[in-house]
């Protein structure tokens, strides 16, 4: 390098040299000032590579090490779950007719029994009237019939045709006043009138949807979890409940676990049970649940990034003190359970020990360091 530099000046030198006939003093002043210059350019370089070299002519690597503490592990799984609603039906008439009117809008909230419609009843009350004043007659009749019969007069047969026209009518009636009832389109459950299908005057029957009704106070969140937590997951643990979509997050507890696994996912469900007053968590909307699948008290934990490997099994470097001498030394290790960011050491390290946690990637086995 310092060869490199010396020639660069030179070439500067020769550039900057006046054309013609120069006084000697002048090319020796000149020169001079060069060399001056070239002494203090090697004084940076030579600052320069030592600042590179970390200050450590003699092959001692500055780490930073840190020493293993016992701790509690735990092993969490994502998976995603989505929100439904028991109460989320879509309603439509016990009977055929034309809707005559519509008592609600959306967004309503209706009690059960509340009336959301009305559809048109004009012939049956038409059959109703009719009915009404045939009973009238049959009731009086009756009547009379029955007077003669307790006084001994008149026949068993005409007291009896006059009882069975009167009760026959009777039924009718009540028949017809059930096809009256409904007509009559009503909230099957407390909820909000989500969206309504049908318009007024169109044709409706109990094969037509004719409105969603919704209550969402209580929901429920269900997720497909791989089988190979069958045994770890189970109804009462702890779960983590995030959605993104309002960015908040809810502690709860799994209800229940199914009883048999998806033969084509090899996945099990799991039911989560949510109150929400609020409302703000809606049917369909996206969960992600966190899983606890593993904890252990007193674990040997270290970050993921400093477990490496090679043909011999996984390992770490420690920071030991060998005659004298603070050494990085490779040790060999058995692991357990791993995530992105920890993992579990089950053989190999024990408490208090040294790992080393900057520098690793700069020492191999027996290098001399520096804490």
């Amino acid at each position: 390098m310092n060869k490199l530099i010396v020639a660069s000046l030179l070439a500067v030198m020769v550039a900057c040299a006046p054309a013609g006939d120069t006084d000697k003093k002048e090319k020796e002043k000149e020169l001079q000032t060069y060399k001056k210059e070239l002494s203090e350019l090697k004084k940076k370089i030579a600052k320069l590579e030592d600042e590179l070299s970390d200050g450590n002519s003699d092959g001692v690597v500055t780490v930073v090490a840190k020493p293993i503490e016992n701790q509690l592990y735990e092993h969490f799984v994502d998976v995603t779950g989505k929100v439904e609603a028991d109460k989320n039906i879509v309603v439509s008439p016990e009977s055929a007719g034309k809707i005559v009117s519509i008592d609600v809008k959306e967004g309503d909230r209706v009690k059960k029994g509340a009336v959301l419609a009305r559809l048109n009843t004009e012939m049956l009350e038409r059959s109703l009237d009719e009915i009404k004043i045939n009973l009238q007659l049959a009731t009086t009749t009756f009547e009379r019939q029955s007077n003669l019969w307790n006084q001994n007069i008149g026949s068993e047969m005409e007291y009896l045709q006059a009882k069975s026209q009167k009760e026959s009518l009777e039924q009718k009636m009540e028949g017809l006043q059930a096809q009256m009832d409904m007509a009559l389109l009503r909230a099957p459950i407390n909820g909000i009138v989500d969206n309504i299908i049908q318009k007024q005057g169109e044709m409706a029957s109990p094969s037509a949807p004719f409105a969603r009704l919704v209550n969402i106070d209580q929901v429920y969140i269900t997720a497909d979890v791989s089988e190979t937590y069958l045994q770890k997951v189970s109804a009462g643990d702890a779960v983590s409940l995030e959605f993104p979509v309002i960015g908040k997050s809810f502690d709860a507890k799994v209800y229940r676990t199914s009883s048999v696994i998806d033969p084509d996912s090899r996945t099990f469900r799991l039911r989560i049970n949510m109150n929400n007053s609020s409302g703000e968590i809606k049917p369909n909307m996206l969960a992600v649940l966190k899983l606890r699948t593993f904890a252990a008290d007193n674990a040997l934990v270290v970050p993921s990034i400093l477990v490496k490997k090679d043909f011999s099994g996984e390992f770490v470097f420690l920071a030991e003190e060998v005659e004298g001498k603070l050494l990085a030394k490779k040790r060999y290790i058995e692991t357990g359970i791993k995530d992105n960011n920890n993992t579990l050491v089950t053989k190999g390290i024990k408490e208090g020990e040294k790992i080393i946690v900057k520098g690793y990637a700069q020492v191999v086995d027996g290098s001399a360091i520096s804490l």
